[in-house]
């Protein structure tokens, strides 16, 4: 093959190279979903439910909150077992418990009235106060706040964090209570507070928002163990503390010399759910409720952020 018929052909080669004609990108290409490109928000957020769920104490947690209505169901259930009533008359009363033996949902209503005193603020207080304080106990802190994480980001993840666990513990009780009641008592439609008649689907509803409104009662405690846990690097002492100020603000709040100053506790407005069980719905007290969750909030939200803006990260 002579010189000039290599350089033919390889001229010939580079050619059919040049004629294949590529699409251009990102035009004739789908764009990628949004969906495929989660944010660094997104993922620090998916990983601290998924850190806060798996573990051991917040799963026994979980599950004392589910064993209340089983053991208020029970103990109704056997008290009634003779055709005895299950609690003073009238039915009135924020706990229910007088109309469980009629109907099944109203253990929903009375789960949560003998939970949120108590046991679901606690609960609360046990994965706010460990937000912070558990990861500087841990020695992990440190590492979270590696760019591009940053301290507000962070901060707003654990009480993002807190709060799904305010809504997951509220309906881990009422899916119980539910559960229970249509076991051991009768379903179908009841009577509200007001002496009114409405359908099961429509009682159902009702059970839903005041789960709903249970959790955002709980606000205000959340944003309080978070910033109590940004006071201090020990998740013990930082639980300890939110327990022991949510059990001084309820004490504080049945002391009637203390009349003027317990409408701005965070616990005061907590029963007030049961007004939406009356017909028409009283909202007075549920705003104020609401108000004040907010009110909270956006107090010891602020005090958290400052504090851990400010905070000297060494563990």
């Amino acid at each position: 093959m002579s010189q000039a018929e290599a350089e033919a052909g390889a001229s010939k080669g580079r050619g059919a190279v040049s004629d294949v004609r590529l699409p251009p990108r990102g035009r004739d290409q789908p764009p990628q979903p949004a969906s495929r490109r989660p944010t660094f928000l997104g993922t620090l957020f998916r990983n601290e439910l998924l850190t806060t769920f798996r573990r051991w104490r917040t799963l026994a947690l979980l599950a004392v909150l589910a064993a209340v209505p089983i053991l208020v169901g029970i103990a109704v259930r056997i008290e009634t077992s003779d055709g005895s009533s299950s609690g003073p008359g009238g039915g009135g009363g924020p706990a229910f418990i007088s109309q469980i033996t009629n109907n099944g949902l109203f253990l929903v209503f009375t789960a949560l009235a003998a939970t949120l005193p108590f046991f679901l603020p606690m609960s609360i207080g046990v994965i706010a106060g460990d937000a912070i304080a558990g990861e500087a106990n841990a020695g992990t802190l440190r590492y979270l706040l590696v760019a591009p994480a940053g301290r507000t980001r962070l901060l707003l993840t654990k009480y993002a964090t807190v709060m799904t666990f305010c809504l997951v513990a509220t309906l881990v009780v009422a899916l119980s209570a539910l559960t229970v009641g249509a076991i051991l008592f009768p379903l179908g439609d009841l009577t509200t507070i007001s002496g009114t008649r409405i359908t099961f689907a429509e009682g159902l509803g009702r059970a839903l928002l005041i789960a709903l409104v249970v959790a955002a009662s709980l606000t205000g405690v959340a944003a309080l163990g978070l910033f109590v846990s940004t006071l201090t690097n020990s998740g013990i002492a930082a639980m300890a503390t939110t327990v022991g100020l949510l059990i001084t603000v309820q004490i504080l709040d049945q002391i009637p010399q203390l009349h003027a100053l317990q409408p701005y506790f965070f616990s005061h407005y907590w029963l007030s759910f049961a007004d939406l069980m009356r017909e028409p719905v009283y909202w007075d007290d549920l705003v104020k409720n609401l108000g004040l969750q907010a009110l909270y909030a956006a107090v010891f939200g602020s005090a958290a952020w400052a504090r851990f803006m400010a905070k000297d990260i060494t563990a």
